[in-house]
């Protein structure tokens, strides 16, 4: 499967690396590595994770990282792993 990573994913995921890069540049670095890690491996098992609560189908998951969640969805006809969102776990989408 491929992943495809949308402009949103982007726009919020590079602005919470920025301000965690404001005070803390390695940790920053090291927690980019760490989620392309993990979006890397959904690719071995892209329904692992739970069912979004955000949406009601059964392809679109959370993968719940260090108190953030990264939205996807599984696109079997497509042979696809779309990334959707990321958000902080209490924020709303």
């Amino acid at each position: 499967m491929k992943i495809k990573v949308t402009k949103d994913f982007d726009k919020k995921f590079f602005k919470q690396l920025s301000y965690i890069y404001d005070d803390k540049p390695r940790a920053a670095h090291k927690f980019k590595i760490d989620v392309f890690k993990e979006i890397k491996n959904l690719t071995l098992m892209p329904y692992k994770h739970r069912q979004s609560i955000y949406y009601v189908d059964n392809n679109i998951r959370d993968l719940i990282f260090k108190g953030y969640v990264i939205t996807y969805r599984v696109r079997v006809e497509l042979d696809q792993i779309e990334i959707l969102g990321f958000t902080k776990y209490t924020e709303k989408p």
